[in-house]
């Protein structure tokens, strides 16, 4: 009896996991039919994102892996050309070596090097700020800077087209949310006076905008924050290493730099382009970061080679402007003939370039003929840019040629009359 009892109970186990596995195979099916249809969608409306593979070094000429070469590459956030200066891959390979390839850990357990220490003093002096502390990346920093420092009793001042790692931030935070029209002062001030019934208020936006190539009117800033007791966070992504006379950032190029309490940055752009980020500040502050950031806290430390790659940028900076100050006239080289040939250029003295198109199907189909005429370039549709404001986006590098740009301008030129763009 007992046997028939056990025989039955297998039976029926066997059945229920049978059951079990036709559910969950139902309930992936139904997944995927809902993302291929998400995915179809995507490719209707003209906003699909394909990935080129690079088959050789970051730099302003590119080879791609099916075959293409000779490619000119106006898309990359390598401002200053430092991700293939054979000074920085050097450094990288020395701390290779000398402290290994990673630390398998995280910061305050075993995961802090000296290199480590000596980078976060680095940034800290180029800024002339207090103290520093290093993220995996800026996407990271912004995502532990509002929740550690903002409570309930507090409120932060965000611009509207703030970098998404910002608004992520902000929302991780459970202070007050305020949101202000894009660089818009009489705005600001108006949801300044609103706050001012909070302990404390942070305004924070980004230093340099970088869909549009605007940079924030910080003195206003400052004046606004100095009137209604205010702190200023500026993003400096899209800044740090060019903008200034020294290319410490739109604080600099501005005239505030003691009138920013907080930068976030990035070392994944100008500063050797591999990747981390940082926030520096007030000492205390990035005390506090050290204690209860948990993006800092639990992820593991940057790699020796990155620490490496941006501590010999940030040198090379240190010990003279000329890269940094390479920037302008090759930007306006661009700007200016691209305008002339018939295009609207967004921004303004910024080597980030947004060639406005509206429609987002021509912003693809006319960075894909740029390929083809060997110009690297990508098109920025919804969500990435606003409905009706897809654009082509051009970065200038101190490492190109003014053949390299006069080419883009021709191609573009081409291609947009090919396409309706241009008369």
């Amino acid at each position: 009896m007992w046997r028939a009892a056990a025989v039955r109970t297998l039976r029926g186990a066997r059945s229920g996991a049978g059951a079990l596995r036709a559910a969950s195979g139902a309930a992936a099916a139904q997944l995927r039919r809902r993302l291929e249809s998400e995915l179809e969608d995507i490719r209707g409306a003209g906003t699909w994102k394909s990935e080129r593979v690079i088959a050789s070094r970051q730099g302003p000429h590119l080879r791609l892996a099916d075959g293409g070469a000779g490619i000119i590459n106006f898309c990359a956030n390598n401002y200053l050309g430092l991700s293939s200066h054979p000074e920085v891959i050097r450094a990288a390979v020395e701390a290779l070596e000398k402290f290994g390839a990673g630390l398998s850990s995280v910061r305050f357990i075993c995961g802090t090097q000296s290199i480590h220490k000596d980078l976060e003093e680095k940034i800290a002096r180029f800024h002339q700020r207090e103290d520093a502390i290093l993220y995996a990346s800026c996407f990271d920093a912004n995502a532990g800077i509002f929740e550690a420092l903002l409570t309930p009793e507090d409120a932060v001042l965000s611009d509207e087209l703030n970098h998404a790692s910002i608004i992520d931030g902000i929302r991780l935070c459970k202070a007050n949310k305020y949101r202000y029209r894009h660089m818009d002062m009489q705005d600001l001030e108006a949801k300044l006076k609103e706050a001012q019934k909070h302990r404390l208020r942070l305004v924070a936006t980004d230093g340099a905008f970088s869909m549009d190539g605007d940079i924030a009117p910080l003195r206003e800033i400052c004046q606004l924050a100095q009137k209604y007791d205010a702190l200023v966070f500026i993003d400096e992504c899209h800044a740090t290493g060019f903008l200034g006379p020294n290319g410490r950032g739109t604080d600099e190029l501005l005239g505030v730099m003691d009138k920013v309490t907080i930068i976030n940055s990035t070392l994944g752009k100008a500063l050797g382009g591999a990747a981390g980020g940082y926030t520096t500040g007030p000492k205390p502050l990035i005390d506090l970061l050290r204690q209860r950031s948990r993006p800092y806290l639990f992820s593991n430390s940057l790699p020796p080679a990155v620490v490496g790659c941006a501590s010999k940028a940030l040198d090379l900076l240190m010990e003279s402007n000329a890269i940094a100050q390479s920037m302008a006239a090759k930007t306006q080289r661009f700007r200016s003939k691209m305008t002339a040939a018939g295009f609207t250029i967004s921004g303004k003295d910024h080597p980030i370039c947004p060639v406005m198109l509206g429609d987002a199907r021509l912003a693809s189909v006319m960075a894909e003929d740029m390929l083809n005429r060997g110009i690297y370039v990508i098109g920025f549709s919804y969500p990435v840019v606003p409905k009706g404001k897809a654009r082509i986006r051009v970065q200038i590098s101190a490492v190109h040629s003014d053949e390299d740009i006069d080419r883009c301008v021709e191609a573009f030129t081409q291609v947009g009359r090919k396409h309706g763009a241009l008369p």
